[in-house]
């Protein structure tokens, strides 16, 4: 019985937290995960690309929209990891607000 009351004890928990999640970011569990799934995953892809540049690009997702942020060494990188981006699935749209490294 103890077993039983601390089961539904811990899952009251998970629902008010989880409640508590979207009335502050207006997201439901559901949106949350997805919007971390995607940026994990464009995350690897962008680690598995040769340049290592792109390991450093700074990736938030918000409702399917990824944003990238950072600094590359060159347009063709700015370019390549929207192209990535825009690969994973769940993507909606990506903003690209990587700089150019000058020099």
């Amino acid at each position: 019985m103890g077993f039983m009351l601390r089961a539904v004890s811990l899952v009251g928990i998970a629902i008010v937290l989880l409640a508590g999640c979207q009335s502050l970011t207006g997201k439901t569990a559901g949106e949350v995960i997805d919007d971390a799934t995607i940026t994990a995953q464009v995350k690897s892809k962008l680690a598995g690309e040769r340049a290592a540049t792109l390991t450093r690009v700074d990736v938030d997702t918000n409702q399917g929209v990824v944003y990238l942020n950072g600094v590359v060494e060159s347009a063709a990188m700015k370019q390549r990891a929207s192209e990535i981006a825009r690969q994973v699935k769940g993507v909606r749209d990506v903003v690209n607000n990587l700089r150019v490294q000058a020099g």
